[in-house]
Parts: C-alpha cells; structure tokens; sequence
C-alpha cells in the first residue's frame, strides 16, 4: 500500500464519523443539551490536537518564529473566511433563502483543512496522521449532526440531506490529499508551519464557531466537564496510540 493510499484511508477515518453524525440527526431528536454536550466534547479534543500534537512538533522547527508566525496568520485566514461566511449568511437571509447552506459550506471548508492536516502530519509520521485522524473524529460527528439537523430545519429534503451528508468526504479526501503530494518533499521548516497554520485555523473555529454555537443550544453546569472530558479523550488516544 503506497503512501497516499493510507493518507486517504486515513482521511475517511473522520468522513466516516461526519457521515455518522448527520445519520444521527436523523433519529435522535434535536435536544440542545446534546448538541451542547457533543459540541463541548470536540471542542477538548480540537484543543487538545493543537495543544498536544500540532505545536509541540512545529515547534521544533529552526527557526522557532516562523511557525509561530503561521499560527497566528492562521487564526487570521479563518477569521477572513468566517467574515465572508457571515457576509454570504446575511445576503442570503436578505433574499429569504436558507442561511443553513452557509453553515454547509463552513462545515465543508473545516473538513479540506482537516484533510491538509492529516496529508501535511503523514508527511511527518505516519504515525502523526494516524493519530491526527482519530483525533478529529469525534469532534466531526458532533459536526456532521447540527449540519445536518440545520438542513432538516430548512425543510431539505432527507434523500438531499444524505447525499449532502455523504459529499463530505469529497472535500476530506481533496486536502489529505493536497497535503501529502504538496508537501511529502518540502523543507521541514515548511512542512511544519503549514502544522502551525493549520492549528491557528482550528483554535479559532473553537473560539468564534464552537463555543458560542454551544452555548446558544444550552447552557449547563456540566459544560466544562464535557470540554476537559473530550481533551482527555484525545491526549489518551495520543498517550497510548502514539
């Protein structure tokens, strides 16, 4: 099995638990105490991939700044795309169409880095990748369940939702797979602030996307036990898998 076979068997590894999470939302019913809970959980284990995994390694790189500088134009880009996204959200609501197709197309640009992740960390250790991938699953089921239940709400049908939920995988498996070819024989110093570039972007989904979404479906007093919980998750998948 060559190395961009595995990248992409990796890369469906967190399509798989998007997919899984919208076939939820179609039996479970929408409890904002749940969605809380679940967003909580990814949002510990989002933190944790960064904290634990992305910048303990691109740090390593010499010199040390460069990274660092990609971590913060990171959380930069994301905060331009969700800008635009909101801009694209409020036009759309202006002209009565629904504003969730805007959160689709958020969810779809989450799972392209997410694929760069896992591509770019393959480069490193395939380890790296594996590990990247377990990662981000649970925190994209909880993800793959409010798109889709956003879909429900604007009366999309459950043949489009499926399909919606199941193309997924296509914009996944298009990053693992840029960030493997691109960079399988890039510098390190490259390789290891696209990691930090990456990691800024996340941290500032957590910030701006996942925490108030939380907290507008419910607020309880468990909330921050579910966050530790779910970077708990994570540094034992990294403790014991790695």
């Amino acid at each position: 099995m060559n190395g961009l076979t595995t990248v992409l068997l990796l890369a469906l590894i967190p399509a798989v638990a998007n997919f899984l999470g919208g076939l939820l939302s179609e039996v479970v019913p929408s409890s904002g105490r749940i969605l809380s809970a679940a967003l909580h959980l990814a949002t510990g284990i989002v933190i944790a991939v960064v904290g634990l995994e992305l910048m303990p390694r691109a740090l390593e790189a010499d010199p040390a700044w460069v990274p660092m500088l990609a971590f913060i134009a990171g959380a930069g880009l994301f905060l331009g795309v969700d800008y635009f996204a909101g801009y694209l959200q409020a036009r759309s609501s202006e002209g009565g169409s629904a504003a969730p197709y805007a959160i689709y197309g958020g969810t779809a640009l989450d799972l392209f880095s997410d694929g760069v992740l896992i591509g770019t960390g393959s480069t490193i250790n395939p380890t790296l990748g594996l590990l990247l991938a377990l990662g981000q699953a649970p925190a994209d089921v909880p993800e793959g369940f409010a798109t889709t239940a956003a879909l429900r709400r604007a009366r999309v049908s459950r043949r489009g939702r499926l399909l919606s939920a199941a193309g997924f995988a296509l914009p996944i498996l298009f990053g693992a797979a840029l960030g493997y070819l691109a960079l399988r024989n890039a510098p390190d110093l490259l390789t290891l602030s696209v990691l930090a570039f990456t990691g800024g972007a996340l941290l500032s989904v957590v910030i701006e996307e996942m925490i108030p979404e939380a907290h507008e479906a419910a607020e309880t007093r468990w909330d921050s036990f579910y966050l530790v919980t779910g970077f708990t998750v994570f540094a034992a998948v990294t403790t014991y898998l790695g």
